[in-house]
């Protein structure tokens, strides 16, 4: 979707159209939920969260200035309630339950790459909830060093040491610290 068409959309939604604002719900969810993927370890708990900050969304729609791009305030929006989430322990349980529970089932990969994954998972797991999901974003996502400071309300010399210092510490983990790109 071009800036033309979702800056409509975005007025449309604004004055209470629920079909405008599902284009724009169907044009982010793909990064939203992947974003929230990648930092629950949990597709369900993704998903969820993803639900809630849209409906979050629709909220606050006059809040975004068109500063930085809507996927941006979404993902702000999302990362609020995902860090929401972290505070509650019986929620933190629930997602490692179902986290062994999803790599259980998926017995149809290729085993080396099944370890692969949970051993980088773990690795992020392992993580500063900030350190991950600056991650999550700039590596997982292509977002800017930039876009991700405003989804974690960072400023953007602290987004870009949590990225290297992320990347050094997974590094360690897989054994490949000092390895030249």
């Amino acid at each position: 979707m071009d800036s033309g068409e979702e800056a409509r959309l975005i007025g449309l939604a604004r004055g209470g159209d629920y079909a405008a604002f599902g284009r724009l719900v169907d044009a982010h969810q793909g990064a939203v939920r992947a974003f929230l993927r990648r930092v629950t370890g949990n597709y369900a708990d993704a998903d969820d969260l993803a639900q809630e900050a849209f409906a979050r969304t629709w909220e606050v729609l006059y809040r975004f200035d068109g500063t930085s791009a809507l996927r941006t305030f979404i993902c702000g929006v999302a990362f609020q309630y995902w860090r929401r989430a972290r505070r509650s322990q019986s929620r933190r349980e629930a997602r490692e339950t179902a986290y062994a529970d999803l790599s259980d089932t998926q017995t149809d990969e290729n085993p080396e790459r099944a370890a692969q994954r949970l051993a980088l998972r773990k690795a992020m797991e392992e993580l500063p909830q900030d350190q991950r999901a600056a991650l999550a974003l700039c590596l997982g996502q292509d977002f800017t060093h930039a876009e991700a400071a405003e989804i974690l309300g960072l400023p953007l010399g602290t987004v870009k040491s949590h990225v290297s210092r992320g990347r050094a510490r997974l590094q360690v983990a897989f054994g490949v610290a000092g390895v030249e790109r």
